[in-house]
């Protein structure tokens, strides 16, 4: 069983990154927020461990996925160790272009990393969700995440 994603960084980090959930959700608990701050986690490993697949973050993972890129140094950081690839973020927001094929295939790839996507958290966009978040990011097709990975010396990838 591998480590838990919280501890791919420090606790103090983590600590900060929870902080700035809750800080956008003022309602949300201490534990709610490590939550999502965690699932955000395992979502950039697996974009930066699986390079070139099209993966996607839930709504509620999403506000994750932002705490930890407003950490900006604590994030370039993150993103070199796990694979040396930036994880870029793309916004968007169409929930009437909702694909379920995204989380499913990203959950898979947090899967094959060892961890288990939190099943509450990993939800299709809908009215009655676990938690209401600030972020208004909707991943559809058009802005999925795809890492390509890093030319090789010589052009080879």
């Amino acid at each position: 069983m591998p480590a838990l994603a919280r501890m791919l960084i420090t606790d103090e980090q983590f600590a900060s990154c929870r902080n700035t959930v809750m800080d956008a959700n003022p309602d949300m608990a201490e534990e709610m927020a490590g939550r999502i701050v965690e699932e955000g986690l395992k979502f950039v490993a697996a974009c930066s461990r699986i390079p070139g697949v099209g993966l996607a973050p839930s709504r509620i993972v999403d506000e994750g996925w932002h705490a930890l890129i407003l950490h900006t140094a604590l994030y370039a950081n993150l993103c070199q160790r796990l694979g040396g690839t930036f994880v870029h973020h793309t916004p968007g927001y169409d929930p009437t272009n909702y694909d379920p094929p995204i989380l499913d295939r990203t959950r898979e790839k947090i899967s094959a990393l060892g961890w288990e996507a939190d099943p509450q958290l990993w939800g299709p966009p809908s009215e009655e969700t676990l938690v209401s978040v600030a972020a208004k990011c909707q991943h559809a097709p058009e802005c999925t995440i795809v890492i390509t990975p890093k030319p090789k010396p010589g052009g080879v990838v």
